[in-house]
């Protein structure tokens, strides 16, 4: 994992996610192999992706925002409701 975000890359990332749609959604099964799968590769493609996290339960939420951080090694610029805003820097690039 790179080094924390600052403040300001923070700030930066919010405004490039504004206007981005969730690319990846978790849904009753909660976080499957096939969910982490499509998370790495749309980070892999876009470095900076949106997730929807359907259920009411918002611990949850936060558990599972946890986990797919750790798991795909991204960090979370955001978490509103039930909207996730992941960053992974690309290296390939």
């Amino acid at each position: 994992m790179a080094d924390k975000l600052t403040t300001r890359e923070i700030l930066e990332l919010k405004a490039r996610a504004h206007h981005l749609n969730p690319v990846v959604m978790v849904g009753q099964h909660g976080l499957t192999e096939s969910v982490i799968k499509e998370t790495d590769a749309a980070l892999t493609a876009h470095e900076l992706i949106k997730v929807r996290v359907l259920g009411d339960d918002r611990a949850e939420r936060i558990a599972i925002c946890e986990a797919l951080c750790e798991a795909v090694d991204a960090q979370l610029v955001q978490h509103i409701g039930k909207l996730l805003v992941l960053w992974r820097e690309n290296t390939e690039k």
